[in-house]
């Protein structure tokens, strides 16, 4: 047994591409609704007929900074409240529906938040219609004369269309009126729905240009909707059972032969007028999902989807019936959608199914989002990343309409009130990214080889006919029966021939002179018929000889249209040219005014960023005057301080030598006493005589400066050291801060520093009552005794309001004992011990060493230092 060989699959034919290099981006307008209630705040302005600005509402931070920001978004077209629905149509849908009528495709969507007015725009309200009624009104406002029987275009639930002659569309309509149940009125003489009677205006009408006669057309309109993600078809009509109803059957979704998407099994139904469109758009619109949530009363809750499909076929050679022919039918479409509105939850106040369906809602959106923007990144990048479609059911039944298959345009419906900025900003972001994508421009229907003209020709020809025959008396219509009737009457009528009686000679010659008589008159007519066929022969020749010479005439105008035709292809390629270059220019002047924006932006931010330096600068300069003008001061105040200060320790220093050389003097001169009583032994001491000192002749020529240190007196008692007054005495009010851990240390001399306040730990509200600061601070000294140091400093205020301590002086205070035990050595042996006279070495066992006072100066200390004695 042979086994048969497997057959392989065949390769799927790729997509058509359209032959068309040429793209338009989508069109995005936007319009915006009034608002509810005159009190309201409104976050939106329109700026021009293309711009519109958003205002952040009160309490709410656009940014990190907490700055208020304003935001400007363009649109092709911006509507203001003001705007009507007529104006909307004019800019929006009506070019759609002519590039219909010419067999191009067309998407028109609605797209904004819950609650902007979106089924408004796209259905309207009696005597307000909206995209839909128009373009039905528009579409047999200009095909009406044109359009074809019932039942002659006919679907082949493939997406395709089929044509039959008008015998079979005549039996095709009687088996489907024997099949309904009760006859249907005309579908012109419906009585309307009132909710939708009166939607357009006859003085709004509109009517497209350009449309072919020789073609004759049908429409069919279907009408889905996408509920949580799956597709229903709202015409299907079911059986109610009231008892037990059978839920509507979802759709599936299929490609066919041209690798269009389209939804299979899904109702499409002929109309012939605008009014019967409308009624069953209205019929179906009664059967989609609405609900009642916080933010709308009737809040679709899917995407609804109605399609006008436009068949259109040419007419014969002779211009009377449609072609018999399937690949010359086109058929084009028109989509029309309103999507479901985004929304949160938490506003709207969505509870069990309601919370479902908005789940879908916006994952749709956000699946139509994510193609929107990587279309943009594949055409902006030059990547070829793969478009999500299938993701969900919207973007896979429109993904032709972005490949290639027709114009894109959407309205964005905004609503101005301050609740919706935020989801009303994310909607102008996504409308902003979709006008950067583009669509290729479909191409154009081939034309018919057929003579243009031929349904005007063939009336022409009817209407003459029509008048020739009534001219001649003959019957205006062709229906031969009638003909022959006509002809019968005209003729004498027959006499009676009943036969009563054999021998009856009356009635036989009177028949026969009757058909003798009606033979004549039929010779009559075919001779009068036979002239007037002569007749009809010679003026066919005559048209024969006409229609040669109008051949020749043609055949010449052809060759001219041959050269025409060759000057349009160049005219044409050019015009290509042309436009590409413009588009061309066109990105590049998009993109400058976009560079344009974003330094007009930087500038303001730049701009407004130097005029808050040039206050920050004209402060900081202002301070640095005052700071110097204080400075200055201080400069002057300190360097004055100094000058004397600088005076009187140069005072005090001289004072100091002066001393300090009398001393010596007077220790040289009782040295000298003593030498000379030791070399006179025998000699008896003069009895002590009180002698006043007198101090050298340069110090009576010094001027009478207060000292820094006691003058010593010439007595036989050691020189004792005075204390000296501090400096922190003064007028000047103190902060004396002395810790809790220092040691009383019992000595004579204490720093005393009056109207001072004094604290264990410093205080700001003790600072700033004060203008001087004093520490007292002790610690061990290199030879084990205790220290005590006075830092001193100034109190200055900061530029916070607080206080600083500017330390500019130390001063030390040393404690040292001044009583030492030593030997004492008489002068001489007879002086008595309690004599007046002290001997010298007690006398110069202590010293005073005076420095420039404490008084005077920082850095300076006094003490009494023991003197060493000579071995």
């Amino acid at each position: 047994m042979i086994r048969q060989a497997k057959g392989k699959t065949p390769r799927r034919p790729p997509p058509k591409k359209p032959s068309s290099n040429q793209k338009d981006p989508v069109g995005v307008y936007c319009r915006v609704r009034p608002l509810g209630a005159e009190d309201e705040e409104c976050c939106i302005e329109v700026i021009s007929s293309s711009t519109i600005q958003l205002h952040a509402p009160d309490g709410f931070k656009t940014n990190r900074n907490g700055e208020y920001k304003e935001t400007q978004y363009s649109f092709k077209k911006v509507f203001g409240v003001s705007v009507s629905q007529m104006e909307l149509f004019e800019y929006v849908a009506k070019p759609l529906v002519d590039d219909l009528i010419h067999g191009k495709n067309g998407l028109l969507f609605t797209y904004g938040v819950t609650g902007s007015g979106k089924t408004f725009t796209m259905t309207g309200s009696p005597g307000l219609g909206g995209l839909l009624p128009r373009s039905l009104d528009m579409i047999f406002n200009s095909i009406g004369p044109y359009q074809a029987k019932r039942y002659v275009f006919k679907t082949d639930d493939k997406n395709g269309m089929d044509v039959q002659s008008e015998v079979d569309a005549l039996l095709e309509r009687q088996r489907r009126d024997n099949n309904l149940s009760a006859p249907k009125s005309s579908s012109s003489r419906q009585k309307l729905d009132p909710e939708i009677a009166d939607m357009i205006k006859p003085e709004e009408a509109s009517k497209a240009d350009g449309v072919d006669e020789d073609s004759s057309y049908g429409v069919f309109v279907s009408y889905i909707e996408i509920y949580n993600n799956y597709i229903y078809d709202l015409l299907e009509e079911t059986q109610e059972d009231v008892i037990k109803p059978k839920p509507p059957q979802s759709k599936i979704l299929r490609e066919d032969q041209n690798h269009n998407m389209y939804v299979a099994g899904c109702m499409e139904v002929e109309v012939k007028s605008p009014e019967e469109a409308f009624q069953v758009f209205w019929r179906g619109q009664k059967k989609r999902k609405v609900a009642n949530t916080r933010l709308n009363r009737e809040s679709s809750r899917s995407h609804s989807v109605f399609i006008i499909k436009l068949a259109q076929a040419p007419l014969d050679a002779d211009g009377d019936t449609i072609l018999q022919d399937k690949n010359q039918v086109s058929v084009s479409q028109l989509c029309l959608v309103d999507l479901a509105g985004s929304e949160r939850t938490g506003r709207t106040g969505a509870e069990g199914t309601r919370i479902r369906e908005a789940g879908n809602i916006n994952q749709s959106l956000l699946n139509l989002r994510t193609c929107i923007e990587i279309l943009r990144e594949n055409q902006m990048c030059g990547t070829n990343r793969m478009v999500p479609y299938r993701d969900s059911k919207v973007t896979h039944l429109f993904k032709n309409y972005f490949d290639g298959e027709g114009k894109v345009k959407m309205v964005v419906c905004v609503n101005p009130k301050a609740d919706d900025y935020e989801e009303t900003l994310l909607v102008m972001r996504f409308a902003e990214m979709t006008q950067e994508v583009e669509v290729a421009r479909p191409v154009d229907r081939p034309i018919c080889g057929f003579t243009p003209g031929r349904r005007h020709r063939n009336q022409a020809f009817k209407e003459e006919l029509s008048r020739k025959l009534e001219e001649r008396g003959g019957p205006i219509n062709r229906d031969v029966s009638s003909v022959i009737n006509h002809l019968v009457q005209s003729l004498p009528p027959l006499p009676s021939s009943e036969l009563t009686d054999p021998h009856d000679d009356i009635t036989l010659p009177r028949l026969i002179e009757a058909l003798q008589n009606r033979y004549r008159i039929r010779q009559m007519m075919i001779e009068e018929y036979n002239r007037a066929a002569n007749m009809m022969k010679s003026m066919l020749q005559e048209l024969d000889g006409n229609l040669a010479s109008k051949g020749d005439y043609i055949h010449e105008q052809n060759g001219k249209l041959a050269e025409k035709d060759k000057i349009i292809q160049n005219n044409k390629a050019e015009i290509e040219r042309l436009e590409k270059k413009n588009k061309m220019q066109e990105h590049k002047i998009d993109i400058l005014q976009k560079t344009t924006k974003i330094y007009e932006d930087d500038k303001r931010s730049l701009r407004h960023e130097l005029d808050t330096r040039d206050q920050r600068l004209m402060r900081e300069q202002s301070d640095k005057r005052r700071m110097e003008q204080r400075m200055h001061g201080v400069v002057t105040d300190t360097q004055h301080k100094w000058e004397k200060e600088c005076e009187r320790r140069v005072n005090a220093m001289q004072l100091e030598m002066q001393n300090k050389l009398w001393v010596k003097d007077e220790k040289l001169k009782q040295l000298k006493a003593i030498v000379t009583e030791s070399k006179t032994p025998g000699r008896p001491e003069p009895p002590p005589q009180q002698t006043q000192p007198k101090r050298p002749s340069r110090e009576e020529r010094l001027p009478a400066k207060r000292s820094a240190s006691p003058s010593p007196i010439p007595t036989t008692t050691p020189v004792r050291p005075l204390h000296r007054r501090s400096r922190s005495a003064g007028g000047e009010k103190w902060v004396d801060h002395k810790p809790s851990s220092n040691l009383d240390l019992g000595t004579v001399l204490q720093p005393v520093i009056p109207n001072a306040i004094q604290v264990s730990a410093p205080s700001e509200k003790a600072l700033s009552k004060c203008d001087r600061y004093v520490l007292t601070h002790q610690e061990v000294a290199s030879d084990g005794e205790i220290q005590t140091k006075l830092i001193k400093g100034e109190v200055i205020k900061t530029r916070g309001g607080g206080q600083a301590v500017q330390f500019t002086d130390i001063e030390t205070l040393k404690q040292e004992l001044t009583t030492v035990p030593s030997r004492k050595r008489r002068s001489s042996e007879g002086t008595p011990a309690n004599g007046d006279r002290t001997d010298v070495e007690n006398r110069c066992s202590v010293a005073l060493e005076m420095r420039a006072g404490s008084n005077m100066g920082p850095g300076y200390e006094h003490h009494g230092i023991t003197k060493r004695r000579k071995p």
